[in-house]
Parts: structure tokens; C-alpha cells; sequence
């Protein structure tokens, strides 16, 4: 028996929990009830409800009072046009019109709903639709629910609207900033809405995009200095131009072209003090590797390589002998046959060339290059090509007073002194030259270590030492008389 009562008292324990358990929360319910039914909403209201039903066409929000509230699900699809939302989410909406069992909402107020007072619209920042209908000075006629409104032509995008025309015919969201004389001046804005959603799409961003990030964007505009890009809608950053490419280059087109697609590399975030903006720095080239990196396994010195000439100075001409990688040909470097003056006179930018590796410096990143070299040095085997005492052709190439000099060939020149002129045969020939007139000339010395060559007059007759040839060819000559007449005296013996 105690035990039957036991069991009955559970029983009744168990029972009683139930009733407290249904009471507490039919007395939860008809709370929450209440103070839903307390809780009024107008047309033009701000609402943050929690998405509750998502159909076909249609999501359903619980708007924190009794009635659901209904948005178009067409209303909600980001801009490729996918529906990003769940069950459970949070978003906020305006209310268009609302009866005892329904409460329509939209993300602006819209000639969609009833009427609603545009002059209520403007004191409570409720954003509003409207289609841009022509170009005027300043801005933007814009149609409001059949309002004419004004938009300055600042206020139609965040971006800078280099053609006015392309906007109309779009439809898009307004802040009324202005409504005057009962509607008959009406100036709106869409500028700020698209500053908040900068803000929340920032916001997202910047939560998963840290500095050293690779990221992916398009090409949006160039400048000399360098190549906007837009990372997602309304975020963009700023690739300097010695950030495109680990190539020289003087113009960013030589690189990108707007709506290019590009990998790039969040160099800097930084945040203006001034306003709550961001300022991200960019970079194409670090998203490969330096190819400085593999400079000592690529080449060596005294490889001949060919080249692209990317940029003249003064003193010389730079080129580039690997993306990325360049190298200087010194003015006194680029040719064996004439002295250079202006590095144009022999080369242009653009210009594809050969050249030699003279060194490369991989601390300063330095490469020092030849074109001369790359040629051939036309004094290696000048004492073989010009013997002593040969006679060969030239062309006067400079008269001076103490001298002719005589290019023998491209790049040899030699020296005649004023004093072998004298001493010629015939000096008149030699004082009659122009430049360019070419002329017989006999080597006298060579010197190919010095490049140095003396030449003199193939007929060259120098004073006592002429006296002396001749001389000497007479005493040949008497000795030959006499051994004759010796040989003769002897016969007749």
C-alpha cells in the first residue's frame, strides 16, 4: 500500500509540474503577445526584423509586433543577382503599408506601397525610389512618385561621373534632402546610401582581408601615377605604377587596361583621420616573385645577351634584359668606332640591341653592360691586319695641327704627323684633303696593346736620310763599276 500511495504522490507531483510548466508559458506567450500588440508601427518606419519564411517569391519577417511582415524577395538579391540570405538572419526594411494582418516592407519606399508623404519621408531619412530622367545643369532630374525631384550631379555616386548620360534611365534608392514649397522643390541624394553600404561592405571585407593578402580586382580607371581597382562594389585601392610591374615602365597602359581582371596584393590599409574612410595601397608585381631572385642562376659575366632599351640619360642607356631586370650601357661603352656623345646617337628606347654582361652587383642590384663589346673590338689583330712598311688605304677622318688623323677602318684610326706630311714627296697631297676623301698612306708603327698607329707618306723622302739612300745607292753602284772593271782587267791578263 505504501508503495501504491508513493506512486499516486509522484503522480500528482508529476501533474502539478505540467500545469505550473503550461501556465508559465501560456503566461510567456500571452506576454510576448502583449507587448507585440503594444508595440505599433507606421508607414515610413525603420524595422530590423529576423527573417522567419523564405517562399518562392516572397520572405517573411517577424516585425516584432503581432503582424508578420512581407518583402519581395526580388527586393533582396545582391547585385548577381543572388538571394545571400537564411532563416534567422537580421535585415532591416522600411514599412510601405500595413492592414491588421499583414505589414508590407520594402528596402525603400516606392510608389509600390500607398501613398506615402514625401515630406515624411524627408524628416525620417526613409529612403525613397526613384528613376533619373535627363541631364540639367548641376544634375539629375529624378522622378519620385511622380514628383520632380533634383539631383546634384555630386550626389548621384560616390565615384566621380565622367558621363552623365549613362545614368539615365536607372532606377536606384534616394535620401530626400530637401522638400520645400509642399513638394514643388524636392532635392534628394543617393550618395549617403551608398557611403553606408561602403561602410557594411568595408566592414565585411576588412574582417577577412588582412595586409599581405592576395586578392582579385578589376580595373576601374588609370592614371600617370598608377591604376585604380575595385576589389568588391563601392571598395577600391591604389596600385602605383611602380607597382604594376617589376619592369620599367612610363605609363600604366603598358600594363593594365580598365576592366582588366588582376591578382593583386593588399600592400596598406590605412584609415583617413579625417573621415571614416579607408586608403588601400596595392601592388600587381608581388603577386610573382622578384626575378632579381634568380638573377646568379640566369646569367654570368660576359654573357652576350639581347636586350630592350627602356630609358636614356645622359650618361648612358638602360636595358632591360629580363622582365624586370635592367642594366646600364655606359655612354663609353657603346662604341669602338667613334666617341658618343648623346647615348641617341646610337640607340632609341625600344630598340632591341645585344650586349654583354660586363658585372652584376646583386647587393646594389647592378648590372653594368656593354654594346661595344657585344660587337667585337676591331684592335684585336690590327698588328697582323697593318704590317710595318705595308701600304694601305684610309680616309681622312680629322685634320689638326699637329696631324692628319686616318680611319683605316671602322673603329682603327691612325696618326700621320705633321712633320711625315712635310717630308712627302708630294705634301700637296696631303694638305689638299677633306674630310672623307680617302688617300694612300704606309704604316710605320703599330702599337695595338696602346692603339696606337704612326703613319707616314708611302714616297716619304726625310731630308739627310734621303741624301744618305742616295748616297748609298751610288757607292753601290761605283762598286759594282769596279768590280766590273776589275773582272775585265783580268780577262785581258
Amino acid at each position: 500500500m505504501t508503495d501504491q500511495i508513493d506512486d499516486k504522490a509522484d503522480d500528482n507531483t508529476a501533474d502539478n509540474k505540467g500545469d505550473n510548466t503550461e501556465e508559465l508559458s501560456f503566461a510567456e506567450l500571452f506576454e510576448s503577445y502583449d507587448t507585440k500588440i503594444s508595440h505599433e508601427l507606421n508607414q515610413g518606419d525603420k524595422v530590423e526584423g529576423r527573417i522567419i519564411s523564405i517562399g518562392s517569391n516572397s520572405v517573411y519577417i517577424d516585425t516584432g509586433t503581432k503582424s508578420d511582415g512581407v518583402v519581395g524577395k526580388a527586393e533582396l538579391l545582391d547585385e548577381n543577382g543572388e538571394f545571400a540570405y537564411k532563416v534567422g538572419d537580421k535585415i532591416t526594411l522600411y514599412v510601405v503599408s500595413l492592414s491588421e494582418s499583414e505589414i508590407i516592407l520594402s528596402k525603400a519606399l516606392s510608389g509600390a506601397g500607398k501613398a506615402i508623404m514625401l515630406k515624411e519621408a524627408s524628416q525620417n531619412g526613409t529612403p525613397v525610389e526613384g528613376r533619373v530622367t535627363g541631364v540639367i545643369k548641376g544634375g539629375f532630374t529624378v522622378d519620385i512618385m511622380g514628383k520632380r525631384a533634383f539631383c546634384p550631379v555630386s550626389q548621384i555616386d560616390v565615384k566621380y561621373v565622367e558621363n552623365q548620360e549613362e545614368y539615365i534611365g536607372q532606377t536606384h534608392h534616394f535620401l530626400i534632402t530637401r522638400f520645400e514649397e509642399g513638394g514643388r522643390n524636392i532635392v534628394v541624394s543617393r550618395r549617403d546610401l551608398l557611403n553606408e553600404e561602403i561602410k557594411e561592405k568595408l566592414k565585411v571585407f576588412f574582417e577577412k582581408t588582412k595586409e599581405g593578402d592576395m586578392v582579385q580586382g578589376t580595373v576601374i580607371k588609370l592614371m600617370p601615377y598608377g591604376a585604380f581597382i575595385e576589389l568588391i562594389p563601392g571598395v577600391e585601392g591604389m596600385a602605383h605604377i611602380s607597382e604594376l610591374s617589376w619592369s620599367r615602365i612610363e605609363k600604366a597602359e603598358e600594363i593594365v587596361q580598365p576592366g582588366d581582371v588582376v591578382n593583386v596584393k593588399v600592400l596598406k590599409i590605412e584609415t583617413s583621420k579625417e573621415s571614416d574612410t579607408f586608403k588601400i595601397s596595392l601592388s600587381m608585381k608581388q603577386t610573382s616573385s622578384n626575378p632579381w631572385d634568380s638573377m646568379e642562376s640566369a646569367f654570368n659575366t660576359g654573357d652576350q645577351v639581347s636586350g630592350k632599351v627602356v630609358r636614356l640619360t645622359s650618361f648612358g642607356a638602360f636595358v632591360e634584359i629580363a622582365p624586370g631586370v635592367d642594366g646600364l650601357v655606359h655612354i663609353s661603352e657603346m662604341s669602338h668606332t667613334r666617341r658618343v656623345l648623346r647615348p641617341d646617337d646610337v640607340v632609341q628606347v625600344g630598340d632591341s640591341i645585344q650586349v654583354v654582361i660586363k658585372s652584376i652587383d646583386m647587393d646594389s642590384k647592378r648590372i653594368s653592360l656593354s654594346i661595344k663589346d657585344a660587337l667585337g673590338d676591331p684592335w684585336i689583330g690590327a698588328s697582323v691586319r697593318y704590317e710595318v712598311n705595308s701600304i694601305v688605304e684610309g680616309r681622312l677622318e680629322k685634320r689638326e695641327k699637329f696631324g692628319l688623323f686616318i680611319n683605316l677602318e671602322p673603329g682603327v684610326t691612325g696618326l700621320m704627323p705633321s712633320s711625315k706630311i712635310s717630308g712627302a714627296a708630294n705634301p700637296s697631297v696631303f694638305e689638299k684633303l677633306k674630310p672623307g676623301s680617302s688617300v694612300q698612306v704606309m704604316i710605320q708603327e703599330i702599337d695595338e696593346d696602346k692603339r696606337r698607329i704612326t703613319l707616314t707618306s708611302p714616297d716619304q723622302k726625310e731630308g739627310d736620310n734621303w741624301k744618305q739612300f742616295t748616297g748609298n745607292a751610288k757607292s753601290k753602284s761605283s762598286g759594282t763599276m769596279e768590280s766590273l772593271f776589275l773582272e775585265a782587267m783580268k780577262k785581258k791578263k
